[in-house]
């Protein structure tokens, strides 16, 4: 039986950090009410000369480099992202030039904060067919320069940076299985108009407190999904990389699930709300930090814009 495989992690932030302190110097909030309510200190923006496809190839050689896999080697390639620098072509398509990967399959996934677990879906299943050897997932993300800097409800929340993975075939078990949902009707809770239609501006517009309660509902319901689908507890897990969005929501999905939050990756505290990018960034900091090994079982899980949501349950 063949199974997909994490090999190589690889991450990148922008240099830039906006601090809690830099807010308050641009809209009516402080430092203590952003902690508070989000678990958030500081940020990073792209500078005014980077690409989101800039970040996206920076992780993207970092967990190639990690994985010892040749850019060559590559046959599949999925990037995630809600803010691509073009309409087409594909970051997918961008990344696959800069790297030198050449002739195969390369596609872009939206599905917001959860796309880097749509990923591991889709990646999973070309890998399982047969239809792909190794692939190259990249999420990332260039939220400020769609975030409205007057608006206090959001602009402190979100960041920008970018995550990757390389993904091989091999016959021991890597990802378990894979859980991943929508619905539509909750779209106007979360959104970020186009502009290209006589629409309002290109700002995420999130009414937050609907947002909370239906993220922590449906998290919790989606890692027991997977747990039960596995046949295990919460004692088989080694650690949960949960999407950094809030603190509060990622403390309330741990409590759910009676999981310690000793074995959660956090990142937020200095990332902020990365999106798509979010979980590979949080992944690669807890494998270069020496957490997360060969033979540990990690429970990803996210939601997002859409709604959205999902988890992957994976052995490394």
């Amino acid at each position: 039986m063949t199974f997909a495989r994490i090999i190589g992690t690889g991450s990148y932030m922008p240099e830039r950090i906006l601090t809690n302190a830099d807010l308050e110097q641009m809209v009516d909030t402080t430092d203590q009410w952003i902690l508070d309510r989000t678990g958030i200190r500081e940020r990073r923006i792209i500078a005014e000369d980077q690409k989101v496809s800039d970040l996206a190839e920076i992780a993207a050689k970092r967990a190639l480099e990690a994985s010892g896999t040749k850019a060559v080697d590559i046959d599949l390639v999925i990037v995630a992202s809600a803010t691509s620098e073009l309409i087409f072509p594909s970051l997918a398509c961008l990344i696959q030039q800069r790297l030198g990967i050449g002739d195969c399959p390369a596609f872009d996934i939206n599905a917001a904060c959860t796309g880097f677990i749509y990923q591991l879906d889709v990646a999973n299943q070309f890998i399982k067919n047969g239809s792909a050897k190794n692939v190259l997932l990249v999420a990332a993300e260039g939220l400020s320069k769609v975030v409205d800097w007057d608006d206090r409800a959001t602009c402190v929340l979100f960041s920008d940076g970018a995550g990757a993975v390389v993904l091989t075939a091999d016959s021991k078990p890597g990802i378990r299985s894979t859980h991943i949902h929508a619905d539509g009707t909750y779209s106007e809770l979360l959104y970020a108009p186009s502009g290209r239609y006589g629409d309002d501006p290109p700002h995420i517009r999130m009414k937050g407190n609907d947002v909370f309660k239906v993220a922590v509902t449906k998290l919790g319901a989606v890692v027991t999904e997977a747990l039960q689908a596995n046949n295990l507890v919460v004692d088989d897990i080694d650690w949960l990389v949960p999407h950094q969005a809030n603190l509060r929501i990622i403390k309330a999905t741990a409590k759910r699930i009676h999981l310690p939050m000793e074995r959660v990756i956090l990142t937020i505290e200095k990332q902020g709300n990365t999106s798509a990018a979010s979980v590979p960034l949080a992944l690669d900091t807890g494998v270069r930090e020496g957490k997360i090994k060969a033979g540990d079982t990690v429970l990803m899980e996210a939601f997002g814009a859409g709604f959205t949501w999902g988890s992957a349950l994976v052995d490394f």
